[in-house]
């Protein structure tokens, strides 16, 4: 398999994440959205839609869309446990995350870290829902060690990607003790602390 991505972008992190706990094989092609990478005939010939990460399988049939890939990726292991309730939670992650949480601290973090923009140029709508975003995690995780139960899923990987340098955005977690926790064990179970 290969991955087609930048390990600058949470949504390619994404797949790292579950590959590498995965243990599974993939050679990695490095991938630059913002040198226009993505928008050469080649490219687009694996993405219509033009965006990193994508996927190719040995067959060569390929998948984009992060949160479609790592699903694809986890079906059949302990990140996407077989009980279909489990599953439409964390799907319900998933659609939360690219809806309610992406769009917000990702686009921040862009703003700041790779346009160079000071921080009181933020869009405020994003950042109050940013922090909107923050807080509903840190609320749910008062409650339960990661984000569908006992135990990391990909809803977890998901959302860890962007919330982990949520901080590169603007956004402050020190008054969010629930989610630096999950951030820490999260990162232990992946092996990136």
């Amino acid at each position: 398999m290969k991955i087609y991505g930048d390990t600058t972008s949470g949504n390619c992190l994404k797949i790292k994440f579950t590959t590498d706990f995965l243990r599974m094989p993939y050679t990695w092609v490095f991938i630059s959205a913002l040198d226009n990478e993505t928008k050469t005939p080649e490219f687009l010939k694996k993405s219509i839609m033009g965006q990193i990460p994508v996927i190719e399988l040995d067959d060569g049939r390929t998948l984009a869309q992060s949160n479609a890939i790592i699903r694809y990726l986890a079906r059949g292991t302990v990140l996407l446990p077989d009980d279909p309730w489990t599953q439409a939670k964390v799907d319900e992650w998933l659609f939360w995350e690219q809806y309610s949480h992406e769009p917000y601290i990702a686009v921040c973090r862009f703003h700041l870290l790779y346009k160079k923009q000071p921080k009181e140029t933020r869009d405020p709508v994003r950042v109050e829902r940013g922090e909107q975003a923050l807080d509903l995690m840190n609320d749910h995780l008062a409650r339960s060690p990661f984000l569908v139960g006992d135990i990391l899923t990909i809803a977890d990987i998901a959302l860890l990607a962007y919330t982990r340098v949520a901080h590169e955005g603007g956004f402050d977690l020190d008054g969010r003790p629930h989610v630096r926790k999950w951030i820490a064990a999260s990162e232990r179970q992946l092996k990136l602390a």
